[in-house]
């Protein structure tokens, strides 16, 4: 019996994750295992991460823990719907994406502490992706794929 909670205790902390920004005024803890990992080529993305893409994790706003200020741009989305791009406000880095969906969130995956477990799911946006990013095996959506 000990040891059945011995292994639940591990599982569980192997399923906390903590992260911030590239300052560390904005510390998060992660309470539970992402529900995906997405790799997002959309232009607004590009432009925030100054990079060619940017990957997402999708988290449940219930199971995060924020330490510090993080400041909000209010961007648009394709649909037409509010995207808050939120970053710390001294160092710039963003860290949070926050959509229209109650509940659900999205955090910068490169604020993890350790994205060594990271595995993207889909590609989405694809539309809008660079010439020169390969897809691999990884499948591809040219905007967001149906029921997500």
């Amino acid at each position: 019996m000990a040891r059945d909670r011995k292994v639940i205790w591990e599982r569980e902390r192997e399923m906390v994750q903590t992260g911030g920004c590239l300052c560390g005024s904005i510390r998060y803890t992660l309470n539970e295992a992402p529900k995906l990992c997405v790799t997002c080529h959309c232009k607004n993305c590009q432009r925030q991460a100054g990079s060619a893409l940017s990957i997402i994790i999708g988290v449940s706003e219930d199971a995060l823990e924020i330490i510090g200020e993080v400041k909000t741009y209010n961007d648009t989305g394709d649909s037409g719907a509010t995207v808050r791009r939120q970053f710390c406000g001294d160092c710039g880095s963003p860290v949070f994406t926050r959509l229209e969906q109650p509940g659900l969130m999205f955090i910068k995956a490169g604020t993890l502490d350790d994205t060594s477990q990271l595995q993207p799911a889909f590609h989405c946006y694809t539309k809008s992706k660079q010439n020169w990013v390969q897809l691999d095996d990884i499948p591809g959506f040219e905007t967001v794929p149906e029921g997500l």
